[in-house]
Formats: C-alpha cells, structure tokens, sequence
C-alpha cells in the first residue's frame, strides 16, 4: 500500500478541513494539499521520474515540505530527505550515493548544492502551495508494502551515512503503533514541526494525515519556544516530536514567562538521553503531557515508548527506575538483549538491543557489509546496551557505537576525527561527548599535537566547517600527551569520558 493513500482517503472525507499552516496562517485545506501534491506527481512524471526513482530534499521545514513529500510517493518514488545542516559536501555525497534523480532544496543551499550534484534541483519553500491545480487529481501509484518510501541516511562509524531503506509497511507499521502506544489523534489537533522533517517529526507526518490533523509549520527558522507556547494557546491542542535538549529549553521558557502550555497536547519525546531530573521538572510545570520513544533509522520511532501515564506517575515503587528508562516494547515489534551473535541473553542480563519485527528495515541501501553486521538471526542489532526487567521495561546503559547526541542530532566521532587527522598540526585525535546542561552532549577533541605544532583553535575550527556541517566542529580541544591504549592499540574511549564528565 502506498503511504500517500492517507491523503486520498482524507482528502474524499474531509476536504475543506484545514491541512497545512504556515504560523496561524491557512495555506491550504486537504483538498488543496492533494491536489498540489497530485499535480507534482503529474510534473514528476512527466520530467521522467519513475517508480522506484530517489528525490532527494535538501531543506529546512517548511510548508513545501510535506507537498513535495506526499507528491513524490504519489508518483511512486522515494524520498530522501537530508538533515539541512550538513555541509554541502556531505548532502552532495548522500544524493550521490541515492542516486536521486532530482532535488528540492531552499534557496540558500541550492547554490552550494550546484557543485556537488549536476542534476536539476528545484526550490522549494512556498512556491508548490502556490501552482494552480489543472485536472483532476492522479491515484497513487500502486506500491507494495515491501517497496521503498523514504532512504533515511544515517552515519556509523566508518564515517560514510548509510541509508535505511524505509518501505511503506514499515512507515504503516510505525504509524499505527503511534496510536496505539503513544497518543491517538483528533481531528481537532494539529501537528507541529518543531524538530525536522528529514528525521522523526517528518516520520510522524502520515499517521496526522490519516486522521486530519492540521500541520503547522513555525513562521522561525529555528525552535522557538515561546513560538510554540503561544501558537498552541491561540491553535492547540498541539502535538509534536521535540529532542531532550528542546523539551528543557520549553521548560525554562515556560516557567520564566509563567506559562503551563495552554493548548500543547502531546509532546513526545527521544532522540538522544533524556536527563531524569529534566523530565520531572517538565511534568511538574506541565502537567500529563509527556510520553517517551526509543527508536532509530532502523526501526524508526517504534522500538518502545513510555506512555504518558508512566511519565508522570509518581505512586508506583519504581517510577524512578521506570522514568530513567525508555519503556515497553511497542506492539509492532519484539525486544530483546542478546550477545554479540545475536542469541538472546536471559532475562535481567546486560547485553545488545536487539529487536524485529514489522517496522524493522529490510537493509541498508546497497550495502550487505553493513546489513551482515547489524541483521542477525532476524534481529536487529541497535548497537545499544541495557537490560529488561520481570515487567518488560527497558533501560539503556551505553551507546556501543559511541555516537555523540547533541541538540537531539546524532554525531559520528569517526567523522570529526577524520577530518581533524588532515590538519597539520594533529598527530592523533579522539572525539567523545561531554555532558551539557544546554545540549545533551558537547563534542570534545582530544588531540595529540604533531611534533613542534602548537594549539591553533582558530585554525582548527575553520579546518571543521571548511569540511563538515558546523554542528559537528568540537566545542572544546583537549591536549594530551598520548591517548590511552588498550594492548591492540585501540583507543579507550570510557577513559577520555571519565575525564570529562563534568556537563558544561
């Protein structure tokens, strides 16, 4: 089935029902939103992009956004939404690797992604809202739940992104579990795009569109949290997708102004740690508002959840443990811990997360030597380390590909270091994630100097944003005479966290 039938479907039901947003401004209703969809799918078609064809989206959220989205599946390709933030080398390479055959991007990245990509790329912002639609509005090509809707790109730790392969099952699968184990959806709510698109508010797009939700795009550029505090008491009840970091920002903003959320529905929550005592201050200044996911590219936004009654009880004699956890099993799929080959481990024992079932990828894109580390036995390996307890609660302990979660975005030490390693005043280097009240994690450099060679800060943090997105360039270079080493010469990683585990 094709995830864009949902927009048919609501579109013959609820027509004149306001369908996308820009602030508290009506842009277009469900009728106009399928048939500006409908009409790109006709262009694309008509421009030679086939079924089974990438469209790569290279932008900030923006009402464009899901226009373009719902219009390449109607044609019967597949998105492939970028994190706008990278650098234009790096988006270059993901729509290389995709072989995307087109582009949308924002205007302020299509000049830069000029030189990295020699194919069309079209702009994208408010101009698709604005087409005349000419006809009669085109079915959805017919797909199976097998076929592929979206390639979600994330990096490991060779330092190149893989791209998940996400099938419109796995995106049915997911948005069902949504429902049925984090928050149902009335039409009367509205969805609101504080985090991206190209990652997991973008995921939770379709399951608002099968119920008619509205979708409100901020008129900011960046997370605004009084934004969202008075657009959900002028056009609640809200619902969203925020990052840890996001969720302790709207708290302080909330409680400085002496607001309690008026209008904000649901806020769900993931993407990186949440700290206990931010998520205990966020329930006592809003209230039962809350509910947790555990997820990845994998198996995107469904591996648990942690409801919005287990977030904010207090009675329960392991509330604590159960808060700094991440939940239950979601009902789409089966959890478990096993060891390093993939064979479950007791019950309590510490091991890999390992789970399956139907919002699991079926692979990554072109990539079995990936797939033969990460799919074993029918499970996926996470790559993450916990335990489950009697009541089937998981807890996290370590992230084992030692990814850093900064502002909610998962940053690859590989990526930094291989960059820092070209400069020359860097012998050796290794990067980890300090802990930061604002951000979750800060990136750190420890760096041995070259012989000779003196610290240039300056120097270093225009080598980074000359090479990757600025996000990734480390907030702090540490100077060490020789890093620690185990007996292979692999770098100890835990060590050079211990020595920095003071949040900044």
């Amino acid at each position: 089935m094709n995830i864009a039938t949902w927009l048919e479907k609501t579109a013959k039901s609820s027509g004149d029902r306001p369908a996308i947003l820009l602030g508290e401004r009506i842009l277009a209703t469900y009728d106009a939103f399928l048939g500006r969809a409908s009409a790109l799918a006709v262009e694309l078609c008509a421009d030679g992009i086939a079924p089974g064809d990438r469209v790569a989206l290279v932008a900030k959220n923006c009402p464009d956004y899901l226009v373009a989205m719902f219009g390449v599946w109607i044609a019967g390709g597949v998105i492939v939404p970028v994190n706008a933030k990278l650098h234009p080398k790096e988006a270059g390479w993901i729509i290389g690797d995709s072989e995307a055959k087109l582009v949308f991007a924002d205007d302020a990245m299509t000049g830069d992604l000029s030189t990295h990509f020699c194919g069309p790329i079209r702009t994208i912002g408010d101009s698709l809202l604005e087409t005349p639609v000419l006809g009669d509005c085109i079915p959805a090509h017919s797909c199976r739940a097998d076929e592929n809707a979206w390639l979600f790109y994330t990096s490991g730790t060779t330092g190149r992104p893989k791209g998940v392969q996400i099938t419109h099952g796995m995106l049915t699968a997911m948005s069902l579990a949504y429902l049925n184990d984090v928050d149902d959806i009335a039409p009367d709510m509205a969805a609101y795009y504080a985090a991206p698109m190209s990652h997991g508010a973008g995921l939770y797009a379709p399951v608002h569109v099968l119920r008619g939700a509205r979708h409100i795009v901020p008129a900011a550029a960046h997370f605004d949290p009084q934004d969202l505090l008075d657009l959900s008491g002028r056009c609640g009840p809200t619902s969203m997708f925020l990052a840890p970091t996001m969720v302790k920002r709207l708290t302080e903003t909330a409680k400085a102004a002496g607001r309690r959320g008026e209008g904000i529905g649901t806020i769900v929550y993931g993407g990186g740690p949440m700290y206990r005592a931010d998520i205990e201050e966020a329930v006592d200044w809003f209230g039962p508002r809350f509910v947790q996911i555990f997820g990845q590219g994998e198996c995107p936004m469904a591996i648990t959840a942690l409801s919005r009654a287990e977030v904010a009880d207090r009675t329960h004699p392991h509330w604590r443990e159960r808060l700094a956890g991440v939940g239950r099993a979601q009902c789409a799929v089966e959890v478990a811990i096993g060891d390093a080959d993939g064979a479950p481990l007791p019950l309590g024992s510490q091991g890999e997360i390992m789970v399956r079932g139907l919002p699991v990828m079926p692979g990554y894109w072109r990539n079995p030597e990936a797939n033969a580390k990460t799919l074993k036995s029918g499970w996926l390996m996470t790559g993450d380390v916990g335990y489950l307890d009697a009541d089937g609660y998981l807890t996290l302990q370590d992230r084992s590909k030692d990814v850093i979660i900064s502002g909610g975005t998962n940053i690859y030490p590989r990526e930094v270091e291989e960059v820092l390693l070209t400069h020359p005043c860097i012998r050796e280097v290794s990067v980890v994630g300090r802990p930061s009240a604002e951000w979750g994690e800060d990136i750190v450099a420890f760096v041995v100097l070259s012989p000779g060679a003196t610290l240039d800060r300056e120097s270093l943090d225009a080598h980074c944003v000359n090479e990757i997105a600025r996000f990734k360039r480390p907030k702090d270079y540490i100077v060490i005479e020789t890093l620690p080493k185990n007996n292979y010469g692999k770098v100890l990683k835990t060590e050079l966290r211990q020595k920095v585990q003071t949040p900044g």
